[in-house]
């Protein structure tokens, strides 16, 4: 079981506290190209960059939850979570999170505290092992959740949990976390965010932790300037950015269409999230045991745009992507519009979380002997 893949996410606070990670400036590409790569082509950059694991947790990976009868058994479902942390610290990970409730399905909502904070432990504990075994820099660690069964919406339970996770931690000698993660009032497919509750929680972590809190499900809040205003230290975007490229490539496939060529992108791209299922996991309750075909065109759009992060490297989806440059290069650099899309999407991340200039501050904290990254494209 290889390291899971990671969750982009920003600090949102003005100073940002006790962040053990190391720290490095984002990678500059190399002029372009003589030609474009294809989209299957990855920039990797020769030097360090802050990697972090999102839900590291018993149940947290799809294929554990859907385990015949209900998903994997406590133990194997902790020993697989251990190896993922073990993978993630052997790949070179700077963050992890740690989260203790992400199942088991059938569980009752929200789950014991004593159940949150065993699990913690265990996690962090075995990462730590880990870690020393393999001589690795300290790690920081992101700790609670957003999930219904963690509980995690009130701040007396948030102060009740972090206050004893805390008492424990300095008892066994083990790093106290960076960030913790509650739930701000934040969906996958909503824009609302409650920043009352977002300072309740935010006081809970500093005083009982001296943490920052998280914000996850931060796609499309409608008011992501909130965050740091409220003392939220950190937001987590991924599908949201998956769901701009999706944006982008229809677009790219519509001027495809005026050329009076047909790559079959936008019904290949459907297809195969509909065929991997992952899906059904972002139903609402009313639209349970319903087939795709079935339900409203705009969830069907907004299920395969959020479902799309998980086929971009499918060998149907990159061939038929491949197919669709191909048709419009002569009209559009197919590469750089859904960069140019991206880009923009993260660049309304950045003026929110007033991380604009970022670059540069990390320059500066850099020491002088460490060589600007250079990026070539993975082989």
């Amino acid at each position: 079981m290889g390291p899971a893949p990671a969750t982009p996410c920003w600090p949102c606070a003005p100073t940002p506290r006790r962040w053990p990670a190391r720290l490095f400036a984002p990678p500059r590409r190399p002029a372009p190209p003589s030609s474009t790569p294809p989209p299957s082509t990855r920039w990797t950059a020769t030097a360090a960059t802050p990697v972090g694991l999102d839900h590291g947790g018993p149940w947290a990976k799809d294929a554990h939850v859907s385990q015949p009868p209900s998903g994997l058994d406590a133990a194997t479902a902790m020993t697989e979570a251990k190896r993922s942390v073990a993978a993630c610290i052997e790949a070179g990970y700077d963050l992890l999170h740690l989260d203790p409730a992400a199942g088991p399905p059938d569980a009752d909502t929200p789950l014991p505290i004593d159940t949150l904070i065993d699990r913690t432990i265990t996690l962090l504990h075995h990462a730590e092992s880990v870690r020393r075994t393999q001589d690795r820099a300290p790690i920081a660690y992101e700790v609670g959740t957003d999930e219904a069964r963690g509980g995690l919406q009130r701040a007396d339970r948030m102060r009740t949990f972090l206050r004893r996770l805390h008492a424990t931690l300095d008892d066994r000698d083990l790093p106290n976390p960076s960030f913790v993660v509650g739930d701000l009032g934040t969906t996958l497919d909503s824009g609302h965010f409650d920043a009352d509750r977002a300072r309740r929680l935010v006081t809970a972590a500093s005083d009982e932790m001296n943490a920052l809190v998280k914000g996850h499900y931060t796609d499309d809040v409608d008011t992501p300037s909130a965050y740091p205003l409220s003392g939220v230290g950190g937001a987590n975007v991924g599908p949201g950015l998956s769901a701009v490229e999706a944006e982008a490539v229809r677009d790219l496939a519509a001027l495809e269409a005026r050329l009076g060529r047909d790559s079959g992108v936008t019904d290949t791209l459907r297809t195969a999230v509909v065929e991997s299922e992952r899906w059904t996991k972002w139903l609402h309750p009313a639209e349970q045991g319903c087939a795709f075909e079935d339900l409203p065109d705009d969830r069907q759009h907004w299920l395969v745009n959020t479902g799309s992060r998980y086929v971009w490297s499918a060998p149907a989806v990159e061939a038929a992507r491949a197919r669709l440059y191909k048709n419009v290069a002569p009209y559009r650099d197919a590469e750089a519009f859904v960069q140019w899309r991206l880009k923009t999407a993260i660049l309304h991340y950045m003026h929110a979380f007033n991380l604009t200039g970022l670059t540069d501050r990390l320059l500066e904290a850099l020491p002088e002997d460490v060589p600007w990254p250079q990026v070539v494209p993975s082989p």
